[in-house]
């Protein structure tokens, strides 16, 4: 029997574990053949001289104190909530601990604990290293070298079935959730159409009154997460509290295929207000993000594809200091098929060819997922930008620092703040400005800053003309606000 198959905890990463234990037991467990048994058998009647006694003695005591660890290790499980198979656990760690006679824990390198105590050898550590990894079992810490070797271990295994590491943040990139006391009176229809939490995975619209919320998944989000768990093993990572996350987890997938036990909250991290791939059982060259906050992933930004937030609730348009109607309010929603979830589903898509039939076709090792997310961005290739308007342009503060610099060089365009014949695009917020007048008198292309985002966001280039730059006060324009805030 298999704590593999009996645990709750199912990923390959955690299957691993539990796969270790499983070979410490092929391996070091007493009587593990019925041969050895006879054998031993054989010998005990011939003869049993006093040190063998002296040895059986040490044996015994050993074996009860090995049991009363057992028996608090299961205790520490025990409190985990989740329909843990017990009676499975208990026989597994029984023969595991009875093993532990002959392995001694002198010699036990203890690559990891349960509430103190190494799950190898049943000592108790005073002095724990490592990360803790309690969203697959409580009070489980994995020591670094541990680490390592499940991530080279379920690297490997991915490989074979040709699937990277998808994180995926849960708040306006999958889905966006709002308090009921904070519905507007022109949201109170959503009330009434509120589907069903008995068959979740035919609804989208949800209301969790026993958190006071109400959610609403993102369009296309469904077929998302089925298509996208063929390429990747996938973790959900969310600022959220727990119990946020494991209900959001419920919605997105009640039947556990995509995530399982793989649901990392802010309670899950090392630092606060920050994500990171620390508590993540995979290879950080082969881990993919989505997520729509990039300060969160400040030491992971090369592994991140920056979603445009979804905003159906009229809460979320204030959060962020939009001042115009949300999504809800205008009774609308995103595009199925042109929205956002679509859009970068096509670009994992790429990555993932990109990765497995030309990247590691050429033998390269050096960073692959960043190689290959580079592979996507050159969007702009052979364009130079140009930037004007008084509040809204990179001249007002450092150039290469301003967020649309940073993003129009990422997809491949020369930027500059000065005119020269080599000049393909004017970013602009106004028409008036004496850059926009020489885009216009020099057939250059004069563009609304929200081209180089939709871009961004949808990674693919938007014809020109669907981002006119109107002749209007930088105050007046909603966009140049936004920009300022940035």
């Amino acid at each position: 029997m298999s704590l593999a198959t009996d645990s709750p905890v199912n990923s390959s990463s955690s299957d691993d574990l539990a796969a270790f234990l499983d070979a410490e037991l092929d391996s070091n467990s007493l009587g593990s053949s019925p041969e050895k048994e006879a054998e031993d058998k054989d010998e005990d009647e011939e003869s049993i001289d006093e040190e063998a006694e002296n040895e059986e003695a040490r044996d015994d005591k050993d074996l009860e104190r090995i049991k009363r660890r057992k028996t608090q290790i299961v205790e520490t499980i025990q409190e985990r909530p989740g329909p843990t198979s017990l009676g499975n656990l208990e026989e597994k760690t029984d023969m595991l601990y009875c093993a532990e006679v002959s392995l001694g824990t002198d010699n036990c390198p203890h690559p990891g604990s349960l509430g103190g105590m190494c799950y190898r050898c049943g000592k108790r550590l005073e002095e724990e290293s490592g990360v803790t990894f309690s969203y697959i079992c409580k009070g489980l810490r994995l020591g670094n070298d541990e680490i390592d070797r499940l991530r080279n271990t379920d690297m490997k295994h991915l490989l074979r079935h040709r699937k990277l590491y998808l994180i995926l943040d849960l708040d306006h990139t999958l889905l966006n959730s709002t308090l009921l006391l904070h519905l507007t009176p022109e949201e109170d229809y959503l009330k009434s159409q509120a589907d069903s939490l008995q068959d979740v995975s035919k609804g989208s619209l949800f209301m969790l009154a026993f958190m006071n919320m109400m959610t609403k998944l993102r369009p296309f989000v469904h077929t998302f997460l089925k298509e996208a768990s063929e390429m990747f093993e996938m973790y959900i990572y969310t600022m959220g509290d727990r119990p946020y996350a494991l209900e959001m987890a419920k919605l997105l997938d009640p039947s556990r295929e995509y995530f399982n036990a793989r649901v990392i909250s802010r309670d899950d991290g090392t630092q606060r207000h920050q994500k990171g791939l620390d508590v993540v059982l995979g290879q950080e060259s082969a881990v993919l993000i989505l997520d729509d906050t990039e300060n969160a992933w400040t030491k992971h930004r090369d592994n991140l594809i920056l979603m445009e937030r979804y905003h159906f609730f009229a809460s979320s348009c204030r959060q962020f200091g939009y001042h115009c109607q949300s999504l809800s309010q205008l009774r609308s929603d995103e595009s199925e098929l042109e929205g956002a979830l679509a859009s970068v589903l096509k670009v994992l898509k790429r990555i993932h060819n990109i990765f497995f039939d030309v990247h590691l076709s050429s033998s390269a090792v050096v960073d692959e997922i960043r190689y290959c997310l580079f592979r996507c961005l050159t969007l702009f290739t052979g364009n130079h930008f140009v930037g004007t308007c008084e509040r809204s342009c990179w001249q007002r503060c450092e150039a290469d620092t301003h967020y649309l610099w940073k993003m129009a060089e990422q997809l491949g365009a020369t930027c500059s703040i000065e005119l020269d014949p080599s000049v393909t695009h004017v970013v602009s917020t106004d028409a008036r400005t004496e850059k926009s007048r020489w885009a216009a008198k020099e057939a250059k292309f004069l563009v609304d800053p929200r081209w180089i985002e939709t871009a961004n966001f949808l990674w693919q280039r938007q014809p020109e003309e669907n981002f006119p730059v109107q002749q209007t006060k930088p105050e007046e324009n909603f966009h140049a606000k936004q920009m300022k805030d940035q």
